[in-house]
């Protein structure tokens, strides 16, 4: 029944393809894939809504405190019993996967992650893992509009701007955000997207928000209400907000890779790797109840009159009226959550970083407003400084200050903190990016080689394959022929450069035509000087593993118009810039998003 209804839904849409233009069918695309991917975020959001629902009635009525700390060890080892048995043991991690795609796969997407993100998150989250559900779901909306785009033959452009179409949506749907679904989509994935793009991404946020807003249970989702007016003289707070949102994101990246890579070095069994690393983290969630799940529920607390009820059945209970224990508690757990956010995802569950930044954010904006009021330093706004903490840690980690302004706006209900968010989104961006060249998901394409920016050309250059530009048929000369040989070869060919190569396939050095060009008309010197005496060693080599990058920057310092290019230190061919420029051209044409 339901496959016989989307094989006539696939029939409507091929029948309005052949009847619309194909920019108006790109309009109907961005509609279709909004839809698709709000409700996988309301399909996400309301499983991990309920069992967080569940545990909390359990806890609350039984007195078990233990089973938060049960429930992610079972979903941790049902996620990897997934990922080994129905997924093929691999499942796509981060949103750096859909930067890889889009830069080397032609923006092809698995069909699997249609429906993987959206199982094995359900798992880890829903039954606690401390991590979130928006790079799950972020994966998802690319997915569906990748496989939405192949499936009715759509060009590489139209699948990518789909791709960033399906981000759009899910980001928006997810927040009942459409401004923060565009600009992430934009600011973070599709780094050169031309301006007539924004049209279909926009549609595709609004129709995924408003799908979200009708369905969706307004209490699941992240809002808050309870907002204080901006005071600008207490703009210097912000000021250091923003410097300490910009040291946490350091602390926070940096820390959760050295918990995850400690984990993927590991050579023993999956499911002995993630029952370490969940019994871990259920011991962090024992003593921290509040790092159980995406911690939403938390943030919200926060930001209310009676955060004290974040004690409430903890070990720290009896304490839950005495604001210093309960700033310690927060602290406490603003510092392990990376620790916990490593470990789920690490051991081998499914989550993302988004969600964990928003609940450091919100924590360290809360502890250090309330310390300064404790101390009578001053009397801070907390709610305001909660949310915008959020907007800080966000905009640290993905480099995406724009994203991080406009969510934290829209899911405030307006935008009369406007100003505090520039200034500590902008500071704590301004901070990390000194001192982490690339976002938390961008670091591990980075380290192979493989890092997507925002400088357009480091971007191309990146996904141009070497091998695709070298010439090995050029003809080479032995050093002790004399240039009779090279004079022939010349008649013969349209080279103006040839390699000296030895007996070993050694690379001894070079000629070119413009150095030769007195002495080839001469036929005396011709027949008594030998190659080697005319032969100069190359200004610059290039190794059939360096990066197009190294080449080009190779190619400008050298001043040459073409290079030898060496495999193993043997001679193996050679690039002509000409070529690689060509190679280039041809690249932007192609990725430039219409």
């Amino acid at each position: 029944m339901i496959k016989r209804l989307f094989r006539k839904l696939e029939s409507i849409i091929a029948l309005a393809q052949s009847l619309l233009t194909p920019k108006q069918f790109i309009f109907l695309s961005s509609v279709l894939v909004g839809i698709s991917c709000a409700f996988a975020v309301i399909v996400l959001k309301t499983f991990a809504h309920s069992v967080f629902s569940f545990a909390t009635y359990i806890n609350g009525t039984l007195k078990l405190s233990f089973i938060n700390s049960i429930l992610p060890i079972i979903g941790i080892l049902l996620t990897v019993l997934v990922i080994k048995k129905v997924l093929n043991g691999t499942i796509q991690k981060g949103t750096s996967q859909i930067l890889y795609a889009v830069a080397k796969k032609a923006s092809i997407i698995p069909k699997k992650q249609m429906y993987a993100q959206i199982v094995t998150s359900s798992l880890t989250v829903g039954l606690g893992g401390s991590a979130g559900l928006e790079s799950p779901i972020v994966i998802t909306g690319a997915a569906f509009g990748s496989n939405y785009a192949q499936n009715y033959k759509l060009a590489y452009k139209d699948r990518t701007l789909l791709i960033g179409c399906g981000v759009a949506a899910g980001i928006a749907a997810a927040f009942n955000a459409p401004i923060a679904g565009v600009l992430f989509a934009i600011e973070v994935l599709l780094v050169d997207v031309s301006i007539s793009a924004f049209t279909p991404i926009m549609i595709s946020a609004a129709t995924g928000a408003l799908v979200s807003a009708i369905v969706l249970d307004e209490t699941i989702l992240l809002s808050f209400k309870k907002q204080e007016t901006f005071n600008y003289h207490n703009i210097p707070f912000y000021v250091i907000l923003g410097i300490l949102t910009g040291l946490a994101a350091i602390y926070y990246s940096r820390n959760f890779q050295r918990v995850e890579h400690y984990f993927g070095k590991m050579q023993i069994d999956p499911y002995k790797k993630a029952l370490i690393g969940s019994s871990l983290l259920a011991l962090l969630i024992f003593v921290f109840p509040t790092l159980f799940g995406e911690g939403y529920e938390s943030i919200k607390t926060l930001s209310e009159s009676d955060p004290g009820q974040l004690l409430d059945n903890t070990l720290f209970a009896n304490f839950r009226n005495n604001q210093w224990v309960l700033l310690l508690f927060i602290g406490c757990t603003m510092m392990v959550k990376v620790f916990a956010s490593g470990l789920t995802i690490g051991s081998g569950g499914n989550g993302g970083n988004f969600a964990p930044s928003l609940f450091l954010g919100s924590y360290l904006g809360y502890f250090f407003s309330k310390l300064i009021s404790l101390t009578g330093l001053s009397h801070l706004p907390i709610s305001n400084f909660t949310m915008v903490g959020m907007a800080g840690i966000l905009s640290g980690l993905f480099h995406a200050p724009l994203t991080a302004i406009f969510l934290i706006a829209e899911i405030t209900g307006g935008y009369g903190l406007m100003i505090p968010l520039m200034i500590v989104s902008s500071i704590s961006f301004a901070i990390s990016k000194r001192f982490e060249k690339y976002s938390l998901d961008v670091k591990n394409l980075a380290k192979k080689g493989h890092a997507f920016t925002s400088n357009k050309d480091s971007n191309i250059l990146s996904t141009l394959d070497i091998d695709t530009i070298i010439q090995c048929d050029y003809l080479t000369v032995h050093p002790d022929e004399n240039l009779s040989k090279l004079v022939d070869l010349i008649s013969h060919s349209n080279q103006v450069v040839f390699p000296v190569v030895n007996n070993e396939k050694d690379l001894v050095g070079i000629v070119h035509f413009n150095d030769i060009r007195e002495i080839i008309f001469n036929a005396y010197r011709v027949k008594y000087t030998q190659i080697k005496d005319v032969m100069k060693t190359p200004a610059a080599t290039i190794s059939s593993y360096d990066s197009m990058e190294i080449v080009m920057t190779k190619f400008e310092n050298s001043k040459s118009a073409f290079l030898p290019v060496l495999r193993n230190e043997k001679y193996y061919g050679i690039i002509s810039k000409s070529i690689a420029l060509e190679a280039y051209r041809m690249k932007l044409r192609s990725m430039t998003i219409e």
